[in-house]
């Protein structure tokens, strides 16, 4: 088996997906273009969030060419007042958004805790966690009022076990598993699912771009199933969690680890 690969064969669709609208904040990196595509495929239009609008332009210009449906939703989802405006702008021009993704963030390179300068923290916290609170906080009241919807938000496995993640991105990950588990408690009699994803190592341009192939290969033996996480793993993920078929599933946290991370 390749290192690098993952499952053969065509992805699944999910057909109750169709025609549905789903917002993906984060959707131009490697994992938020993913699921983007993924969904688009299952007939679902899709609101590309980024801050990189070049970026986000490319993804929704793919879906397209693809023949799926697809808008460029910019904004900075730090920002409560941008996450408001483009929530206005994604659901007039698509309708309802009944799938959220907040996969936006990502701030978690190794720093000592000694190191650690209180403006890097609170960056930390504001771009992985304040940020999934913000986006929810605006599109929860419409699901409330729909009586329906499915969300899924984005940890880490920095965010379940120890690593060499600095200590603000580990905590703002585990803050995010406890959000996703009070508000599945909390929205659940609404009809609203709340999921989390909690990747390891999945590869991305910045891994190909600073890893030898030696050193991905490394990397792939120290996972049981010996290889590292490709996007794709993470979309199909996100796929089962927005449709029917895990329709009895709310407040879990997927840990997508290759067996890494088994708790």
């Amino acid at each position: 088996m390749d290192m690098l690969s993952g499952a053969e064969g065509l992805p699944p669709t999910y057909p109750d997906l169709a025609g549905k609208v789903a917002l993906v904040t984060g959707g131009s990196g490697a994992i938020g273009a993913a699921t983007c595509r993924a969904l688009a495929a299952s007939g679902v239009k899709v609101a590309v969030n980024g801050r990189d609008r070049t970026a986000i332009d490319a993804v929704v210009a793919e879906i397209a060419a693809a023949g799926g449906a697809a808008m460029a939703a910019p904004g900075d989802v730090t920002d409560e007042t941008a996450v408001h405006s483009m929530r206005d702008e994604v659901e007039h021009a698509l309708g309802p958004v009944e799938v959220l993704a907040t996969f936006a963030g990502g701030q978690g390179a190794p720093v000592p805790t000694t190191q650690l300068a209180a403006e890097q923290w609170r960056a930390v916290i504001e771009s992985d966690l304040t940020s999934v609170f913000l986006t929810v906080a605006a599109f929860l009241p419409g699901m409330v009022e729909r009586g329906g919807g499915s969300i899924v938000t984005m940890s880490s496995t920095a965010g379940r076990v120890p690593s060499r993640a600095n200590a603000a991105y580990a905590a703002a990950k585990a803050g995010v598993v406890m959000l996703t588990k009070h508000l599945a408690n909390e929205v659940g009699r609404h009809g609203i699912r709340v999921n989390c994803l909690a990747p390891s190592a999945v590869l991305n341009e910045r891994m190909r771009r600073f890893m030898s192939a030696e050193q991905l290969d490394e990397l792939a033996r120290a996972f049981p199933l010996g290889r590292i996480g490709q996007p794709s793993d993470v979309a199909q993920a996100v796929l089962y969690l927005a449709s029917g078929a895990s329709s009895w599933v709310t407040g879990l946290t997927l840990d997508l680890t290759g067996g890494r991370v088994i708790v």
